[in-house]
């Protein structure tokens, strides 16, 4: 079961900004952004290169510091928790997939998919069991025990998929996390993204330039010159 905050968010920015600093120069990416993703909702965010989507992403994740505003996760304040902590939240509540897979290429598609439950405290019989269980259900299981390196393209992004759905999370961020795909390959990792998450009633964010991916989702936000706002089916 998806956790959420009090107000049904998984995931809330208030007032959000970021600028980027260097000397005396300063860069604002955007500012003031308000906007809650609910459970088992999915949202795709458009906008043109340079735009700040990654970055919003990384704040969203806790990967980053916002300059203004506030990021709730699960309805915890991100600010406010220790690194830690936040490093807990993050493995528990949030789940990751970028448009390169980032698999450690020592380990096995099996291992590497087990790793965030291991952190979590799991035992390592329950962590491989529902590492292998994801796998299976991304059509990789005759490949548990092959490296990244033995993988295609398609197999290593589904086996980022299945390692950022694996501890059940209440949200997953995706970043152009087909991006580095054939379309035809694209279609079917996004597809079987889309049905995992929607079996588990996990929330996805997904910063994404295919318009034709983001028609797929419930809501779709544009970030540009700074500003958030929702598009009209018509505008996608």
């Amino acid at each position: 079961m998806s956790e959420r905050g009090a107000d049904g968010a998984v995931i809330r920015c208030e007032n959000l900004g970021k600028t980027y600093a260097e000397g005396r120069l300063r860069t604002p990416v955007f500012a003031g952004l308000e906007f809650g993703v609910r459970a088992g909702e999915t949202v795709a965010i458009l906008g043109p290169s340079g735009a700040g989507k990654s970055t919003l992403l990384h704040l969203l994740g806790g990967l980053d510091v916002p300059t203004e505003g506030e990021v709730y996760v699960t309805g915890q304040k991100m600010s406010a928790l220790p690194d830690a902590e936040r490093g807990r939240l993050r493995n528990r509540a949030l789940g990751f997939v970028y448009q390169f897979h980032h698999l450690l290429p020592e380990f096995t598609a099996l291992e590497n998919v087990m790793l965030p439950v291991l952190l979590a405290g799991t035992g390592v019989e329950e962590a491989a069991r529902r590492a292998r269980e994801l796998l299976e259900a991304v059509g990789l299981g005759h490949r548990l025990e092959h490296k990244p390196g033995e993988l295609s393209g398609g197999e290593r992004q589904r086996t980022a998929v299945a390692r950022a759905l694996v501890n059940r999370p209440a949200c997953v961020l995706g970043d152009e996390p087909t991006g580095n795909l054939d379309e035809r390959t694209a279609a079917k990792v996004f597809a079987q993204m889309l049905e995992l998450n929607r079996a588990q009633r996990t929330s996805l964010v997904l910063v994404t330039h295919d318009r034709g991916l983001a028609r797929q989702l419930d809501r779709v936000l544009e970030l540009h010159e700074g500003r958030l706002r929702e598009l009209a089916p018509d505008e996608v």
